[in-house]
């Protein structure tokens, strides 16, 4: 009867495939929406069109060949290159902020915030559970059951953002010059890194119900062990 309840014991200390496979895509995850978040190629310009306006634009950074200021009557004033779309220093910039930042922008940039905060939360959380707890410790389901729920809000938030802006982005008319544009690898980073978070997600979940069902089978075990001694006295 001892020797059982070492076997348990070193049971209880053992990861399961799910959690270790989890910790993987959210790695992969992790790292794609961080790269998406930061890098301006969600919306690219078609580089067979010559005298095209736009060159690529993120949630962040716009970029530009030779934009005229709608502001300018006198279509003197152009913007070229790169710019952060909150620049306070490029004069007239600020003015056309309504147009190169629409509602449907808005809200791809709030959503898709909200699933980088949660991944970066989540990446702390998965520093703890991978380097500095195990199963065998009392609050280690909670924890994995935290990192399932913050990378389920993230993903669905990441899932919403990209849904927006796919079906808005290039749609007709709305950035000036042509409509012959095209998602960029910014924004398939961010589509695939939204799935591998919510399949993280998923693992996680799978990982903590394994745990759970681990503590309540040693729970009962030590509890038949311990009945059994004492009917042995």
């Amino acid at each position: 009867m001892p020797t059982k309840t070492f076997d348990n014991d070193e049971e209880m200390k053992k990861r399961s495939l799910a959690g270790s496979v989890g910790i993987a895509f959210f790695i992969l995850g992790m790292v794609f929406v961080c790269v998406a978040f930061g890098t301006p190629n969600w919306l690219v310009s078609d580089p067979r069109i010559t005298g095209a306006r736009l060159d690529k634009f993120g949630l962040w950074t716009h970029c530009f060949r030779s934009l005229p200021d709608l502001q300018d009557v006198n279509q003197r004033r152009f913007f070229v290159g790169c710019r952060w779309i909150y620049d306070p220093f490029t004069t007239g910039y600020d003015e056309i902020r309504g147009f190169l930042v629409p509602g449907f922008m808005v809200a791809t940039q709030l959503f898709f915030t909200l699933c980088f905060i949660c991944v970066i939360i989540s990446t702390v959380l998965v520093l703890v559970y991978y380097l500095c707890s195990g199963p065998d410790q009392r609050w280690f389901v909670q924890l994995v059951q935290i990192i399932s729920w913050l990378l389920l809000v993230g993903g669905l938030c990441g899932g919403i953002a990209v849904i927006v802006f796919v079906t808005c982005a290039n749609r007709s008319g709305w950035m000036l010059g042509h409509d012959n544009n095209f998602f960029g690898w910014s924004f398939i980073l961010a589509a695939v890194g939204v799935v591998a978070v919510l399949v993280a997600s998923s693992l996680f979940f799978v990982d903590a119900n394994i745990h759970k069902k681990k503590k309540k089978a040693f729970k009962e075990s030590q509890s038949r062990f311990a009945m059994e001694q004492e009917t042995k006295t």
